[in-house]
């Protein structure tokens, strides 16, 4: 594991919560009110948390360095993201090889019910496949597992993963969420830069949404 673990305060925690459920309120509020796509009001929603975020840690943590964010490390954190990914990528393919040998269907473990349109497809891969992540690791990984950390990789790791399984709607068994949870956020106390475990969240999102659109043949 590295050292030196960076640490975020507790005002920029309980700030970064106050934003979640005010937005999170909002969204709700709205949804009720007016005639707004799900989708749209999602990707507003996540968008307004990432802006709001950002400008937090910055006022209150004197930069984005404070989550392992600085635009200077973006470029390695590219990289190492893609390597990790490609690992990943490896592993779960044996996986689904071995579920696959066992008589079940490793697909039904990543199905996710896409929209009908491809409109709101195509919205859905951008709004899940790269807005809610990026508000997503800002959150569980930059914020809540950074401010975790200071009581222990196991006591952070265990945390922001569970309070990340636990804020996805998840229909069956959350293995990917389990699963991707402790991934970040092993590939995020090795590396302190935001950008793997982002990497890695962006490009499995969309690979998880490819394998579930509907076959050509089909």
């Amino acid at each position: 594991m590295a050292s030196d673990p960076i640490h975020i305060r507790p005002l920029t925690l309980a700030a970064t919560l106050a934003v979640l459920i005010a937005t999170e309120a909002a969204a709700g509020w709205l949804i009720r009110q007016m005639e707004v796509s799900p989708l749209v009001l999602l990707g507003l929603t996540r968008l307004c948390q990432i802006v709001l975020l950002l400008v937090l840690i910055v006022r209150l943590e004197g930069g984005l360095a404070a989550i392992g964010w600085a635009p200077a490390t973006w470029g390695a954190g590219l990289k190492k993201g893609a390597a990790w990914s490609l690992g990943f990528a490896l592993a779960a393919a044996l996986g689904m090889a071995v579920i696959f040998l066992t008589g079940n269907d490793p697909f039904a473990l990543l199905h996710t019910p896409l929209p009908a349109s491809r409109m709101e497809t195509a919205l859905f891969f951008l709004v899940g496949g790269w807005v809610a992540p990026l508000a997503e690791e800002i959150c569980f990984r930059g914020v809540l597992y950074t401010f975790f950390r200071r009581w222990g990789v196991w006591t952070a790791l265990i945390v922001s993963t569970a309070i990340f399984v636990a804020l996805h709607s998840v229909h069956g068994l959350p293995v990917t969420q389990v699963v991707g949870g402790i991934v970040f956020a092993l590939a995020y106390e090795t590396s302190r830069n935001l950008m793997v475990p982002l990497t890695i969240h962006v490009l499995g999102n969309t690979a998880i949404f490819v394998l579930s659109l509907p076959l050509p043949w089909g």
